[in-house]
């Protein structure tokens, strides 16, 4: 126990070890416990970050207010304007990919049922029957349930005016008093904050630099994703690529999900064919460039995390945090090993054991 309560003593008895601590717990307390009521503040700061930079350039050759307004007004009219313009697109490929769902299971079931006369020493055709039978889902009475909860449609319009009002707003807000809140948040802080400092800034860097260099990934990975499907001639190509390009939010995770809607639509329009391979291979090809051609050209001022960092990141705050927690993976992630860069550390003692001198010549 002594090694722990001394190690515990010269951790602690440093007021910006302390500090650090404080702030930590506060940021644990907040994104555990009041993810629900903050998320719009988040969503804020996310959006914040992306426009920092060009209002930062900005505001070299004119006052930060008037860098801030222009940069958030053309933010605004950019967002409306793909609002307007995707939205009706997206929402009507999702309504016509639902109606035929029932006819994409259907076809899955067909072919899994003769999975057991192409391969009978791995599927049984028993067990097969039993999991097909499970893709027989009564859409009406899914259809009864959703009218039944229509009173969530008052707390839909509730989170629109959240997200379409107040959250445009904060975002000016952080943009245009940037340096008078973080001045205000500084006058909670003790004098010296050399430690925060130093985790902060290597935070700050680095998620700036996620924030931005993931939406253009995902603005790539959307476009290119959605012009491929659409020269192979596949159905909803807006809308898988769309979800495509959301995907690489979740590194590894988000490909291998994706992959199921992709294979079932390709096989459901185009069955065990040439066209279904392609889009296979198109997609294996798209996803093959995301991660190792486009992703160390965006983020090649990152100091990236090691691939099983982000997988252990990924699956811990996704089972701490459930899907928030898989969204936030990579900036929390950051967090930590920025922390743990800084955390101050005993120099090491010397080593009382000196190396033997050097045995003096003998002059001639």
């Amino acid at each position: 126990m002594k090694p722990i309560r001394d190690w515990f003593q010269r951790q602690f008895s440093n007021p910006q070890v302390i500090s650090l601590v404080l702030v930590l717990l506060l940021f644990w307390v907040l994104v555990t416990f009041f993810t629900s009521t903050f998320m719009p503040v988040f969503a804020a700061v996310v959006v914040a970050y992306l426009l920092e930079g060009p209002t930062g350039r900005l505001a070299r050759i004119m006052p930060r207010w008037s860098a801030s307004l222009l940069i958030w007004t053309a933010f605004m009219a950019l967002a409306l304007t793909a609002l307007f313009t995707l939205l009706p697109l997206l929402t009507r490929q999702i309504t016509q990919l639902v109606t035929e769902v029932p006819t994409v299971l259907r076809a899955l079931r067909d072919w899994m049922m003769t999975l057991p006369e192409d391969y009978p020493s791995i599927f049984s055709a028993e067990q097969l029957r039993e999991f097909a039978d499970g893709l027989n889902i009564n859409f009406a009475r899914v259809s009864d349930e959703i009218l039944a909860r229509s009173y969530m449609l008052g707390a839909g319009v509730t989170l629109a005016v959240v997200y379409g009002v107040l959250v445009p707003l904060m975002v000016l807000f952080l943009l245009k008093d940037k340096a008078a809140i973080l001045g205000w948040m500084r006058g909670f802080l003790p004098a010296d904050v050399s430690l925060l400092q130093r985790v902060w800034s290597d935070i700050d860097q680095q998620i700036a630099n996620y924030v931005r260099g993931k939406v253009v990934e995902i603005g790539i990975v959307w476009a290119v994703t959605y012009v491929v499907f659409l020269m192979l001639g596949l159905n909803y190509a807006a809308l898988l690529g769309f979800i495509t390009g959301v995907s690489v939010l979740v590194p590894y995770v988000g490909a291998t999900l994706v992959t199921l809607p992709v294979a079932a639509v390709a096989y459901t329009q185009f069955g065990i064919g040439p066209d279904f391979a392609w889009v296979l291979v198109a997609y294996g090809i798209i996803q093959m460039l995301d991660g190792n051609v486009l992703v160390p050209v965006i983020f090649a001022e990152t100091n990236d995390l090691h691939p099983v960092a982000i997988i252990v990141a990924v699956l811990f705050f996704g089972t701490v945090y459930g899907f928030w927690g898989v969204f936030f993976a990579i900036p929390l992630a950051t967090v930590v090993a920025a922390v743990l860069k800084a955390w101050p550390r005993a120099p090491r003692e010397a080593s009382t054991e000196s190396l033997p001198a050097p045995a003096e010549e003998e002059s001639p």
